[in-house]
């Protein structure tokens, strides 16, 4: 892949995840602005929080396949290595980040870097999906899902996997979304983080009230 080829790739990694499906399905099926509402994110966590679980569910699965397309996007010459779907996929995360359809704002990375994930190693798309998923049911919020979930992969990827280019962007990834997620931090330190409405911790707010 030469230079001018990697550029253009990357650019439409951009494109593909510069499309922001929360704000379109709040504005299109639910006639809300997540830009307004909840934490202003147009990600997985608010969409859960503003919109509720099939609104969550379906911008949770686009937001994942377009980081897939994205990282995708260094096959459009031919077969690659593994690696520049990684690199490439870093455009579709920095477009769901910072979307140029609505002022460059954007969501915490979550879904859209567990789809470059899945296409650079599956069987780790697999186990982050899973301790996603495990999380989510126990407590409930996906704002601990999503850090939690981070936080393993790239302790797996450094101590298990030993692959130094996984874990340096997943290191930083874990960063950046720790750092998006200050707000749910606080709230959760609070009590006030906003539940969706399954698991266990869901079950327990509502066993109390």
């Amino acid at each position: 892949m030469t230079i001018m080829h990697f550029v253009v790739s990357f650019v439409l990694a951009y494109l593909f995840g510069s499309m922001p499906f929360g704000y379109w399905i709040g504005k299109l099926f639910y006639h809300k602005d997540l830009l307004k509402l909840g934490s202003g994110n147009i990600g997985t966590t608010n969409t859960f929080r503003v919109l509720g679980t099939t609104a969550g569910v379906t911008v949770l699965i686009l937001d994942i396949l377009k980081g897939s397309a994205g990282a995708l996007m260094a096959n459009i010459w031919g077969t690659t290595p593994a690696w520049t779907h990684m690199v490439v996929g870093l455009g579709a995360i920095l477009g769901h980040t910072f979307s140029m359809w609505i002022g460059f704002k954007g969501g915490k990375a979550v879904a859209t870097s567990m789809g470059v994930l899945l296409t650079y190693n599956p069987i780790m798309f697999i186990i982050a999906f899973a301790i996603f998923l495990l999380v989510i049911l126990f407590t409930s919020m996906v704002s601990v899902a999503s850090m939690v979930g981070f936080t393993l992969v790239s302790l797996l990827s450094i101590f298990w996997l030993h692959d130094w280019l996984l874990s340096t962007i997943a290191v930083a990834l874990t960063i950046f979304v720790f750092y998006r997620h200050r707000t749910n931090i606080a709230r959760i330190k609070n009590g006030t983080e906003s539940l969706v409405h399954f698991g266990f911790g869901y079950w327990h707010q509502e066993k109390k009230n």
